[in-house]
């Protein structure tokens, strides 16, 4: 999480489960499953935020895409932390910019470009 940390932060990080990662997004995103990482972000200084990752659903990706847990966990963090501090994927370009800066990231920790493994750009859906 540090390493994607450009400013002081407060994130929280926390684990659920199916069935809270289903309500969460279906409460803020209005999408009734459980995604895999939800960014909640209150701007300000130092960045405020807190990251909700559902293992379950981060487990199964990672055994579908041939992933190690670790590996895509690590990728979902700093995703969540680049939201956090006002990064998006909604246009192409930006999605560009967030997708180059994770893989430069995850390069600092010998992880695989997670985008270069034939996955679906955008993967995360915080």
């Amino acid at each position: 999480m540090r390493a994607a940390l450009e400013a002081e932060a407060q994130i929280t990080l926390r684990l659920v489960g199916r069935r809270e990662g289903r309500a969460l997004n279906l409460a803020w995103r209005g999408k009734d499953y459980a995604t895999n990482v939800l960014t909640f972000a209150y701007g300000g200084q130092p960045v405020q935020a807190d990251i909700v990752l559902c293992l379950p659903v981060i487990r199964a990706e990672a055994r579908s895409q041939g992933k190690r847990l670790r590996d895509h966990l690590a990728h979902l963090v700093i995703h969540g932390v680049l939201h956090a501090q006002g990064y998006d994927h909604e246009r192409v370009r930006e999605a560009h910019r967030m997708e180059t800066l994770e893989t430069r990231l995850l390069a600092r920790f010998r992880i695989a470009d997670p985008y270069a493994l034939g996955h679906t750009r955008g993967l995360p859906t915080s």
